[in-house]
Order: C-alpha cells, then sequence, then structure tokens
C-alpha cells in the first residue's frame, strides 16, 4: 500500500459547513408591524374572570416603545391600540388539564387528555378590521382533546 492510501481523507460533505442562522426580519418589517399595532381600535372590554371587575396590565411589545399602564373596567367601551386588543384576545387565557378515565375510574391504553382554555378577557371590537385574529374566538371557555396511547 502506498503512503497516500493509507491516510484518510474527510468526505467532502463535512468541508467548512457553517451552521445556517435563523433570518431575522429587516428594521423595515419591525417598523410597520409596529406602526400597525399602534393603530387605534373602538371596543367592549369583557372580563370574564370577574364580571363587572376592573383588570391592570402594562403592555410592551417592541424594543424602544414605552411601558403602557392600563386600567379597564367591564363592559365599558374604549379606544385601545390594535396590539393591546390583540393581546386581551390571543394571549389571556391559562390551561386546566383533565384526563378522561373508564368507567371503573382507572388509566386505560385508549386514555384522553382534556385540555380546557379559560379566557380571563377579550376585547370586542365596535369597528370593522380586516384583521381577524382581533375577534376572540368562541365563549370564554375552549376545549381539546388528545388522545393518548401507550406502548403496550
Amino acid at each position: 500500500m502506498s503512503q497516500k492510501d493509507m491516510t484518510t481523507e474527510k468526505p467532502s460533505t463535512a468541508r467548512n459547513i457553517t451552521p445556517q442562522k435563523p433570518e431575522r426580519k429587516s428594521t423595515r418589517d419591525w417598523a410597520f408591524e409596529m406602526q400597525k399595532d399602534r393603530e387605534l381600535v373602538r371596543g367592549i372590554f369583557r372580563f370574564h374572570e370577574v364580571p363587572g371587575g376592573s383588570m391592570k396590565f402594562v403592555y410592551k411589545k417592541y424594543r424602544g416603545e414605552p411601558v403602557e399602564r392600563f386600567t379597564l373596567v367591564d363592559g365599558q367601551v374604549y379606544t385601545l391600540p390594535l396590539g393591546v386588543a390583540r393581546h386581551l384576545n390571543k394571549n389571556c387565557w391559562y390551561p386546566v388539564h383533565d384526563f378522561l378515565l373508564d368507567e371503573m375510574g382507572k388509566w386505560t391504553n385508549n386514555q384522553y387528555r382534556i385540555q380546557k382554555k379559560v379566557r380571563r378577557c377579550s376585547f370586542q371590537s365596535l369597528e370593522f378590521v380586516d384583521i381577524e385574529d382581533i375577534t376572540p374566538e368562541g365563549e370564554a371557555t375552549i376545549y381539546t382533546a388528545e388522545k393518548i396511547g401507550f406502548m403496550s
């Protein structure tokens, strides 16, 4: 065997591979989204968790944006930024997990996990908005079911 045959060469696919970084949005895209989220929408605040009560929270989504404080009372009409209205409709819920058992109260191989999303509050728009995610989905409680299979 020659000296050349005894040396091992690296496969061509292993040379100079650099990990790819996730694409970042340009500052222009962020500026557009920030401007869109600052548009004012008029609607009714609904506090499902404490009907007739008030809710205080702070909101800041983008870097460089000031922290804003909000105090909203259930059933009152407000003019809020679109980003805040989206936040109230999409992010103000908590999960409740449960398992569906058989008639004897025991776990089975074909078990279902039930997840219930309990909505804390929502913002019902009084204006026509072409953005579908400002409208709250369904009622104050959302149920989902997932089949969990165990290996035998």
